[in-house]
């Protein structure tokens, strides 16, 4: 089973940085899934598009869920470039002090789009 990541590709900043994901070695081995263009592909995994865009998902190669913080560190730890950054979360323990910026990121994400009149 191969690594999934779901993504917004709605959201200018969630495109760059998935757009430079994409460009990393072993990239390829990855399932790229745009929430706002395959809605469709989200029934194979069970998932709602209101529930794949309240928070970034990733699957494992064994079919696990990983959400929020903890999706960008299996991100990260499928790609070279960024498997250092992983394994320092985890030895560390930092992934409460990455949830904790992800959720306030998403909480400032949200009110910018609905200031935009974009939400909804």
């Amino acid at each position: 089973m191969r690594v999934v990541v779901l993504y917004d590709g709605k959201c200018p900043l969630c495109s760059r940085e998935i757009s430079h994901y994409q460009r990393r070695k072993d990239a390829d081995k990855i399932d790229w899934v745009d929430v706002t263009r395959d809605v469709d592909q989200l029934a194979t995994f069970g998932i709602s598009q209101a529930t794949a865009l309240a928070r970034f998902h990733v699957r494992d190669e064994l079919g696990n869920w990983q959400t929020g913080a903890a999706g960008f560190v299996l991100l990260w730890s499928q790609l070279p470039a960024y498997r250092w950054l992983a394994g320092t979360v985890k030895t560390l323990h930092l992934l409460p002090v990455l949830e904790w910026g992800y959720v306030r990121f998403l909480r400032w994400r949200n009110r910018k789009s609905c200031d935009e009149k974009t939400c909804g």
